[in-house]
């Protein structure tokens, strides 16, 4: 899964790379989830903390699915 960002003015998104590297606080960035492939939008766009949230369960549910 990719993870992508933007500023909530921009139009282009980017590569997530880490708290560390953003220009700002979180709270001004839009953020979505994409499959490995970037064909298809999981999550988002939306806060860090929704985006992040349903990441965890795909995770959740990759390794513990049936």
């Amino acid at each position: 899964m990719v993870l992508q960002y933007k500023l909530k003015s921009e139009r282009r998104w980017k590569n997530y790379k880490g708290k560390d590297k953003l220009q700002k606080g979180v709270g001004d960035y839009e953020f979505r989830l994409l499959n490995e492939k970037k064909t298809r939008v999981l999550a988002g766009p939306g806060s860090y903390t929704s985006v992040l949230k349903r990441f965890r369960q795909i995770e959740f549910f990759k390794h513990h699915g049936r």
